[in-house]
């Protein structure tokens, strides 16, 4: 033991002392920013062949960050991780911003998440948008999109973080409008943007009043200060906990800024994978477990994010229920994870919600390239009411996306089932049994929804367009091997990040953590302090068993009925549909069932709220600031010009008329006095 302890010593020494890092490093984020710059300058004369720069970019990129995640998972980077400074970005007296990346084992789990898919993205973008008119303007947007969400995830200070942020933002807007011509499109990507804008204030207000708490912007002194500081800061911690949650909220469509998610839809496909599985939505999670410290002391803050969290899990997961668009469920199913997620955080569980996000990203990733590969078979067609019977005419699409469903619906021994159980289970045990209570019923309703998913689409009889069903094939293979690479982890990652920690691991008398917890334990090793999160004895024939039995139970419920429901198959088992049976159980709760269908309103109440109560207010302030604010000055201006103009009158230039004016002056002075003296 001691002499490994001494390898991994000097190893961590030999890597931080090597001056190659400091150039792999950097070029993880600018080759990408490299291959939009030439896409976009050279894109249109490559034509088809446009896609080879932004996709060996992204390899490329891909390839560098294995090989730093590598040496910081392995203790190469110590503790603390690689810092490399680039130059001093903003100097500007007292108030000086360095530029520089950050690389510890919390940014290198994102960055395998982040490069892999955004990396097998761009494959199958090759095939889905082979016949599309602005083939290389998509890959060029694709590139941007990754160069902002690694500069997010690697950058050292808020400032930078923030310059990430908003790009990422823009990133998103350019590519759910990427059909610019079709004004759903368009709708989509300008709903996205605002949205994300009134998310995005906050975090802007929680750098400034980091700033003024700290005099600092680089991320761990800034924590490192607040933390220390605690109530004697000029800013209560409170408040930054929540103009940081606030960001959050906004970039991973929390409640009440959800709505933009469900229309992001509207581009193509892989885009939704992008955003869903790899980058955008990945944000705000990222954003709160960086800032842990924060997080940890300010305690009710975390109550607040697990509210959140856990109230938008079951808000989507009721609304995906009822959705007829293929993309839609997937979308909604996204935001219930993401809630699963924020729950996991506000009860201080970090890893676990890490943990998710890591499987989340490779089985959504899934689950929406093999949507698309479904879209592509059915020509553009998304309506799972128009589907069915596919299993047998696209078999690589329906064996991915089983596995896919299978894994999110948290069945063992697939990833879902570790990275879910353990949000459930921590929840449980770090003093939030209300959340575990509703998380388990979500559990339910995602096992449901996403068996039904498949039931619709690919079981059954088929209700296809018939001038569509004798030109249904398979995708090719540019797009069905990234379906086949995403299933392998949506396999095998939860148990590789679990051992030789539980749930397994104890079966065969271990008692060390998982190697996820393992690695991520210096990240989290202060908030853990601060809530008072000791090391538990794990039971597995005790608490632990109950919890991993009632999770295995949920998952199983929602499925069973799924499958008496809409005939899904599962193994020897052939269910049947049974149209008549959901009509009936509609009709048992309508409201409920309207309330599903029309997600809640939420949507009628924004444009109520926004558009049009909001739009007639703005109408009206137009109406008082160009009527009476403009009218009053415009009034001053008119009068004191009429006057000059009156005045100017009198000024006309000739002698003899000043003369008489001065004549009748005294004339009139004269009289005046006679008439007084008079008197």
């Amino acid at each position: 033991m001691f002499l490994a302890a001494a390898a991994d010593e000097g190893a961590a020494e030999a890597a931080a002392a090597d001056p190659i890092f400091n150039l792999l490093i950097p070029l993880i984020v600018l080759l990408p920013l490299l291959g939009f710059a030439v896409t976009a300058v050279i894109g249109r004369r490559l034509g088809k062949q446009a896609h080879w720069i932004p996709v060996g970019a992204v390899v490329a990129s891909w390839a560098i960050a294995m090989v730093v995640c590598f040496t910081a998972l392995t203790g190469g980077f110590g503790e603390e991780g690689r810092h490399v400074f680039l130059y001093e970005w903003i100097p500007a007296g007292s108030f000086s911003v360095d530029a520089g990346f950050l690389v510890d084992n919390l940014t290198a789990v994102l960055l395998i998440v982040v490069t892999t898919i955004g990396m097998l993205v761009h494959v199958y973008s090759i095939g889905y948008m082979a016949h599309d008119p602005g083939y290389w303007r998509f890959f060029a947007y694709l590139n941007l999109f990754m160069f902002s969400m690694l500069l997010l995830v690697m950058a050292d200070s808020w400032l930078l973080v923030f310059a990430g942020w908003e790009l990422v933002g823009l990133s998103s807007y350019l590519l759910i409008g990427f059909w610019y011509r079709k004004r759903s499109a368009a709708l989509a990507s300008k709903k996205a943007f605002i949205v994300n804008r009134v998310g995005d204030v906050g975090f802007a207000l929680a750098i400034m009043a980091i700033w003024v708490n700290t005099g600092t912007l680089d991320i761990r002194e800034s924590l490192r200060v607040l933390v220390e500081q605690g109530d004697a800061n000029p800013i209560p911690l409170a408040v930054v906990a929540l103009l940081v949650f606030a960001g959050a909220m906004g970039k991973s469509a929390q409640f009440p800024l959800h709505v933009w998610l469900p229309d992001a839809m509207e581009g193509p496909t892989p885009v939704s994978a992008l955003i869903h599985a790899a980058t955008m939505v990945n944000a705000g999670v990222y954003l709160v477990a960086r800032a842990n410290p924060l997080f940890a002391a300010a305690p009710s803050v975390l109550v607040v994010v697990a509210a959140i969290g856990i109230f938008t899990a079951i808000l989507a997961a009721s609304i995906a229920m009822t959705q007829t668009d293929i993309k839609r469920v997937l979308a909604y199913s996204t935001l219930s994870q993401l809630g699963y997620m924020f729950a996991a955080l506000g009860s201080g569980a970090f890893t676990a919600a890490i943990f998710h996000l890591m499987t989340h990203g490779f089985f959504k990733g899934l689950l929406f390239l093999g949507s698309g590969s479904v879209i592509h078979a059915v020509h553009e067609e998304q309506d799972m009411r128009r589907m069915g019977g596919l299993a047998r005419k696209i078999p690589s699409t329906y064996r991915t996306m089983l596995i896919g469903t299978i894994a999110i619906s948290g069945i063992p021994p697939l990833a879902g089932f570790f990275s879910k159980d353990e949000i459930l289970g921590e929840a449980f045990k770090l003093g939030f049994p209300w959340v575990w209570a509703i998380g388990l019923f979500v559990a339910i309703l995602t096992a449901f929804y996403m068996f039904r998913l498949m039931g619709l689409t690919f079981w059954g009889e088929s209700r296809v367009d018939p001038h569509v069903e004798p030109r249904i094939h398979e995708s090719p293979r540019i797009m069905t091997i990234p379906l086949w690479i995403l299933a392998v982890p949506s396999i095998l990652l939860g148990i590789a990040l679990s051992w030789p920690g539980p749930p397994l691991g104890p079966l065969f008398g271990s008692t060390e953590p998982g190697l996820l917890h393992h690695w991520l334990e210096p990240v989290f090793r202060e908030a853990n302090e601060l809530l008072h999160h000791g090391e538990a004895e794990y039971q597995l024939f005790g608490i632990d068993g109950a919890l991993i039995g009632a999770s295995v139970a949920a998952a199983a419920i929602g499925g069973v009925v799924a499958w008496r429901l809409f005939g899904i198959a599962v193994g020897p088992l052939r269910g049947r549909s049974r149209p008549e049976q959901v009509r009936a159980l509609s009709a048992r709760a309508p409201f409920l069932y309207r309330a599903s269908l029309n997600k809640w309103w939420f949507d009628e109440l924004n444009d109520l709220l926004f558009i049009r109560i909001g739009g007639r207010v703005a109408a009206a302030m137009w109406w008082f600031d160009r009527e009476i604010v403009d009218g009053t000055v415009n009034a001053i201006g008119s009068v004191t010009r009429g006057s000059g103009r009156g005045l100017s009158r009198v000024q006309t230039g000739r002698v003899q008329n000043y003369a008489l004016g001065i004549a009748i002056g005294l004339l009139v002075m004269a009289g005046s006095y006679l008439l007084i003296s008079g008197r």
